[in-house]
């Protein structure tokens, strides 16, 4: 049924929630599974030009995804590409989506927090809107209701 998930991944609780449903599904479905780390160009620093704060969010972004493939690797699932890209988060994924024909996105409902997640939007809600596959989406822990 699914042979490649995206598990796009901010670092955040809430993504790490729905690393180990991307791993359970990876390894239900003997499918390959795709870890992707955005870097948010939106960013007022990038909009500055400040290269120090692009290489220190890439940085950062290689370590999610580094920890993220080896769970999944020492889990037995036994593909797994990681890659790191720039732009704006909802977008990149969908793209990933499309070139890597991707038949599951796993993620997690809520990643960072603050003041841009009320001004650009929840990207969980942008992609569930708008992407052709499905999207398996997993709340947090202590973002459950008793």
């Amino acid at each position: 049924m699914y042979d490649r998930i995206l598990y796009p991944t901010d670092g955040s609780e809430g993504a790490q929630a729905a690393l180990e449903h991307a791993i359970d599904h990876a390894l239900q479905y003997d499918a390959s599974l795709h870890v992707l780390y955005v870097v948010e160009e939106t960013l007022p620093a990038m909009e500055a030009g400040a290269p120090d704060v692009l290489e220190a969010l890439e940085g950062h972004g290689q370590e999610v995804i580094e920890e993220a493939r080896e769970r999944a690797v020492d889990a037995g699932v036994g593909s797994v590409q990681a890659s790191v890209a720039a732009g704006s988060p909802y977008r990149r994924i969908l793209k990933y989506v499309e070139e890597s024909e991707i038949d599951l996105i796993v993620m997690g409902t809520h990643g960072r927090r603050g003041i841009d997640r009320y001004l650009l939007g929840s990207v969980a809600e942008k992609v569930v809107r708008t992407a052709d596959c499905p999207v398996l989406t997993v709340r947090a822990e202590n973002e459950k209701q008793e």
